[in-house]
């Protein structure tokens, strides 16, 4: 049995921060255990694999699928994911509620569910493409950051858009972890 200590999590999300407001919201998500499913680093670039091109996918479909939404830069990286996601005005995706506090926590919801779908729905396609259900494809947690200013919205775009030349000294490439 499980150490209760062990499977607690703590989070990370702001708590009086409500993540349904509009602005722009910087994402990364790693896979399970790191494995580099997603594709490969050669001749200066990614190159994605056929379970990195379902990422991709689903990924650009999220506005589709939640309306006053959007998405902006993003990299498929070997072992995680770096994307923008941006919620416009009056993106409001619950029922009302009579509560005021209620309100407030489900409204905060809008963020957590959309990286929920994202993951869901990419970890089934690939465990499809690969014949193996119910098989673990990213780690429990995201990293979320919320973009706050222009110049930290151009400064996070710049480090997505050079993520892939920078991989070999990457945090998240295999050979950092191991060491």
């Amino acid at each position: 049995m499980d150490d209760p200590k062990e499977t607690l999590r703590r989070s990370i999300r702001l708590k009086e921060y409500d993540y349904s407001q509009p602005g722009a919201y910087f994402v990364t998500i790693c896979t399970h255990r790191r494995e580099c499913l997603l594709g490969k680093f050669g001749e200066g670039k990614i190159h994605l694999s056929t379970a990195g091109l379902a990422v991709q996918s689903i990924w650009e479909k999220l506005p589709q699928r939640y309306c006053h939404t959007g998405i902006d830069i993003y990299r498929v990286m070997p072992n995680h994911f770096h994307g923008i996601i941006t919620i416009d005005v009056g993106a409001i995706h619950e029922s009302p509620l009579r509560l005021p506090m209620l309100i407030r926590s489900r409204r905060k919801m809008l963020l957590s569910k959309m990286v929920g779908y994202f993951k869901m729905n990419s970890a089934k396609k690939i465990n499809q493409l690969r014949a193996t259900p119910d098989q673990s494809v990213w780690q429990r947690n995201y990293y979320e950051h919320v973009i706050r200013n222009e110049f930290d919205f151009e400064d996070i775009r710049e480090y997505i858009q050079n993520n892939p030349l920078k991989w070999l000294g990457d945090e998240y490439h295999p050979a950092k972890i191991k060491s």
